[in-house]
């Protein structure tokens, strides 16, 4: 299990476009991780629509946003054309993301156990280190909260 001071771990991540992108590639400015579980969905959609509310807000802060599913790169595609999102999107089709970080988790649902994607954020600074963690994540107020941490960070 991570926690605040760990180095973030270094995975590689897969983009609407199709490229992969190492995580290291965004140190030197902080980086809002959060994980969530599937594109268009009422809670995902909601944070997704959040973040992009705040997007300049963060980029004024010096962080950029990165959420984080196991979608396909084309289902972000459409899913950020439909909601018009400013944030980045990253694939984790083979789980290695959501291992890496703790977030790909037991669930239950009517009585049913399955596995998934925690909603999760990691805040990590610009050294790469993990400065905060946000689990089981609540949508409403997490982006502000969030955008919070990382003015702090500054």
């Amino acid at each position: 299990m991570l926690n605040p001071g760990d180095p973030a771990p270094e995975v590689t991540l897969t983009m609407p476009d199709g490229s992969r992108r190492p995580l290291s590639e965004w140190r030197g400015k902080p980086l809002v991780l959060y994980f969530y579980p599937k594109d268009d969905t009422a809670g995902c959609t909601a944070e997704a629509q959040d973040f992009t509310a705040l997007i300049g807000d963060f980029a004024a802060a010096g962080a950029a946003v990165l959420g984080v599913s196991k979608d396909t790169p084309a289902k972000h595609g459409k899913f950020i054309a439909k909601y018009d999102l400013k944030v980045a999107l990253a694939s984790d089709v083979d789980d290695s993301v959501c291992e890496a970080f703790g977030t790909w988790v037991e669930k239950s649902m009517y009585g049913r156990t399955y596995m998934g994607i925690e909603r999760a954020t990691f805040l990590i600074d610009a050294a790469g280190r993990i400065a905060r963690i946000w689990r089981k994540v609540k949508v409403k107020g997490h982006a502000e909260e969030v955008l919070t941490a990382v003015r702090a960070l500054g």
